[in-house]
């Protein structure tokens, strides 16, 4: 059987998602605000099924796509807001775990979001989903996962743009799922990844630029919050800090500041890693989790976040050092629950 049959897992796709997409004419596709590889990459693939029936589509993100993205075939096609002159008949949303993670252009189009029929497709067990065209799938490792189903249910072949569709989706994948590191690669994202990989996604190459290539201003920045680590109780919450003087002595944006969670979860002993990031009055803070320990979510969603049990993020309203205190008090409490 060639490995790109995936009709086996299609049928997880909703057939009311099915038709809305394929049968949209004018699409508006937006992704999340700070965007990372999976909600680019998702967006790009929603457009291109649209665009194989028949239609138009046009991709929108609150934020410049950071340049670490600008492999990514057809990534120069994003906007930051909704063509003026276009009539839109759909509002496809990917990768969102909740309305608020669209940001600002959202707020300066409100009207739009709010009339216009809308599709989500997203993978974070933080949204609740409340229509039949919001498809919620939190045992999918990537959005990109489950819009590569949803090509399979529209009849359009993953080799489709010279491979443009499936490098795309392999991206967000690879994002997720740290290549295939992490323990939300199931069977069947190892399914579509071979489907996509044997459609043309170029996977070695998609590895290399997300996780093992950095500029050398970036490294410093990493070295900068590696060298400022703390943790209490042993080791069990562990975390480090970011600052808007990290960037701007480092000459750094905020997007550079991709993967270094990744690399405080490596530490041996924590049970609770936590990046807190200043952003101006407010702190954003990425929390990552041991298997069968904390559940991130359970923490992110005290201050009004969310995510995956083992990744998860929020923002607090408040500044750094008032933010950091409420959130390890909570952080401590959760770690201190778990017995191995």
């Amino acid at each position: 059987m060639s490995a790109a049959d995936l009709a086996a897992w299609s049928s997880a796709v909703p057939q009311p998602v099915v038709t809305a997409v394929g049968g949209s004419r004018t699409a508006l596709v937006v992704s999340h605000e700070n965007p990372d590889a999976d909600t680019i990459g998702a967006a790009l693939a929603v457009a291109a099924l649209v665009e194989a029936h028949g239609g138009r589509a046009t991709t929108v993100c609150s934020d410049p796509v950071p340049a670490l993205y600008a492999f990514l075939p057809g990534v120069e096609r994003f906007r930051t807001d909704p063509l003026p002159d276009a009539a839109y008949d759909q509002l496809v949303i990917v990768d969102c775990g909740s309305l608020d993670r669209v940001g600002p252009v959202r707020g300066r189009h409100r009207r739009l979001f709010e009339t216009l029929d809308r599709v989500v497709i997203d993978h974070h067990l933080s949204n609740a989903g409340d229509s039949t065209t919001d498809w919620i799938d939190p045992a999918a490792a990537a959005t990109c996962e489950m819009v590569a189903l949803l090509a399979s249910r529209l009849g359009v072949p993953l080799a489709s743009g010279d491979g443009s569709l499936a490098t795309a989706l392999m991206a967000g994948i690879v994002m997720d799922t740290a290549t295939f590191a992490h323990p939300n690669a199931t069977p069947r994202t190892l399914a579509v990844s071979a489907a996509l990989v044997e459609a043309g996604a170029p996977l070695s190459d998609i590895s290399r630029r997300l996780y093992r290539s950095k500029p050398d201003a970036q490294l410093r920045l990493f070295g900068r919050v590696l060298d400022r680590i703390e943790h209490v109780d042993d080791g069990r919450v562990l975390w480090s800090t970011l600052t808007d003087d990290d960037l701007a002595t480092t000459g750094t944006g905020a997007e550079h500041s991709e993967g270094i969670i990744d690399l405080l979860a490596q530490a041996e002993r924590a049970e609770v890693v936590i990046l807190f990031k200043q952003q101006g009055s407010a702190t954003r803070i990425s929390v990552r989790t041991k298997p069968g320990g904390v559940d991130a979510t359970e923490l992110t969603g005290t201050f009004g976040g969310g995510g995956h049990a083992r990744a998860a993020g929020a923002t607090v309203d408040r500044p750094l050092d008032a933010a950091r205190e409420l959130v390890l008090a909570e952080a401590r409490r959760l770690a201190a629950r778990v017995e191995r």
